[in-house]
This record gives C-alpha cells, structure tokens and sequence, in this order.
C-alpha cells in the first residue's frame, strides 16, 4: 500500500474531526473528479449510478471489476481522498464482503460504503452487522486506515419502518464499528438533526439531491459530511438530454448555446484552445 494512499486517508479522517462541515461531491468520471478538484473541494466521493450511466447500465448493474476499475481510475487520478460508493459491498455473504472490500482496498481509497440493501432487499438488521463486521475485519487486516461508512437505505427506499427503522440501524452500525453514519432520502431538518443526535459523536453523512437544505443549515445541526449522490451525473444529463431533444424534434441546436466553451473545458486538461 502506498504512502500516498495512507496521506489521504489521513487527510480524510482529520475532515471529519470538523470544525463545521464539508462537502464531498460525487463526480461521474475522471474528468468530472478533476474538474472538482479544481474548485477546491477537499475530498470526492464516487456515485454507483453516475459510473453506470456512463456504462450505459442501471444503477446497481455493474460487475464489481467493472466498479473497482471505476473507483481505482477517480482515486489514481485525483489527488484528494476518495471515498467509494461500494453498493452492498458486492457480496453475498460475510466472505464475500471481505474479498471485495480487501479490493476496494487495493484500488486506493480513503473510504468506502456499505449498505444494508441488495436489490431489491434489505439485509436483515443482524446480517447487515454481521457484514458490517467483516467489512472493518477487511479493512484492518489491509493495514490502511480506510475509513467505513455504513449506509442505510431504509428511508431512500420507502420502507415501512421509515426513520424509526433507519435510526435502529444506525445506532447499531455506529456500535457496531462503523466510521460514519449516512442515512440518505431524508427531507427535513429534524429527521437528519434525528440521526446525527442518535449517534452522536460519530460524524453524520447528509445527502444533498434536492434543495431541501443549506450547507450552513447541516452544520448547524451538527451534520460533518455532505455528498450529493447522482445530482451532478444527473444534471450533466439533464444538459445532454436537453439539446439533444432538441435536435432531434426541432432540428434546431440551440441549447448548445449553455454548453461551457470548448477553449474552458480544454483547458481544464491541459489543452490548448481550438
């Protein structure tokens, strides 16, 4: 394992020591992860449905060689800490957990997640800890301090048990030894503040998909981590999508008038103009 890796996980781990909150957007691609860097973000975070998009597969339709070749090209190419959204750790058992994650690994991140859904079905609440548990054995048998973030999809997915359920989870996962906490889909303030209290001082991803909340809002709740799932995959969508509607029903090419110069973009990478 390299010196470099073991810097950012370093560098990863003091970001969620606070003060306040940060940011981990979720680029789609290496282009797209550079591009962030430049902005000044301190840390990245992959998106399992951004990198299957650009496969032109669904969200959850990747192999797992196919992810990790993603993952270890974001986390290669960028000099800030990623974090990988490793799905349910594509396993279907404890040992199949460990392998994967021991790969996730190997491909040079700074953390990872793991969820309690696979498909269509959640892990029971004793099974999502006992993979949680082989996940962290993984991780401490690599001898890099990848930090662990267990992810509960019982809100996101509307399921029955609703944030009750999310809560029971998560406070089991935090005692369980996960690093992070990160309950995604919820809507209000009072249901993230729910999570961060229920857990507290283990340090609370919020998901930022839609403009229910403000940066400075979260922080103030206590929230230490901010991502934003496929949002930024879905807007460079929504652009692609837009113009090209657009040619196809009008044959008219004026949404090309909102892409970004070709001289910006270019330069980005080191191009020159054209």
């Amino acid at each position: 394992m390299s010196d470099t890796q073991r810097a950012k996980c370093a560098a990863f781990a003091e970001l969620h020591k606070g003060p306040g909150a940060f940011v981990i957007p979720n680029p789609y691609d290496v282009g797209s992860a550079l591009y962030l860097g430049k902005l000044g973000f301190k840390a990245l975070a992959t998106s399992s449905a951004g990198a299957a998009w650009t496969l032109g597969k669904p969200d959850g339709g990747v192999a797992r060689d196919v992810m990790l070749a993603h993952i270890a090209a974001v986390a290669t190419a960028s000099p800030l800490p990623v974090n990988a959204d490793f799905e349910a750790c594509f396993g279907a058992d404890e040992a199949g957990v460990a392998g994967s994650v021991a790969l996730c690994v190997k491909a040079g991140v700074a953390g990872l997640s793991i969820e309690d859904l696979q498909g269509d079905a959640f892990f029971s609440p004793e099974e999502t800890l006992r993979r949680l548990a082989a996940a962290r054995a993984a991780i401490k048998q690599s001898g890099m301090p990848v930090l662990l973030t267990a992810r509960s999809e019982i809100v996101l997915r509307g399921d029955p048990g609703g944030l009750k359920e999310a809560l029971r989870r998560a406070v089991a996962c935090a005692a369980a030894g996960a690093d992070v906490i990160y309950v995604p889909g919820l809507k209000t303030l009072a249901e993230v503040k729910a999570v961060v209290d229920a857990v507290a001082p283990l340090p609370v991803n919020a998901l930022a998909s839609m403009p229910f909340f403000t940066l400075r809002q979260l922080e103030d709740i206590g929230v230490r981590r901010v991502s934003v799932g496929s949002s930024l995959a879905r807007s460079a969508w929504g652009g692609f999508m837009q113009a090209a509607r657009e040619i196809a029903q009008h044959g008219t090419f004026n949404a090309f008038a909102q892409g970004a110069p070709f001289a910006e973009v270019n330069a980005l990478f080191g191009g020159g103009k054209d």
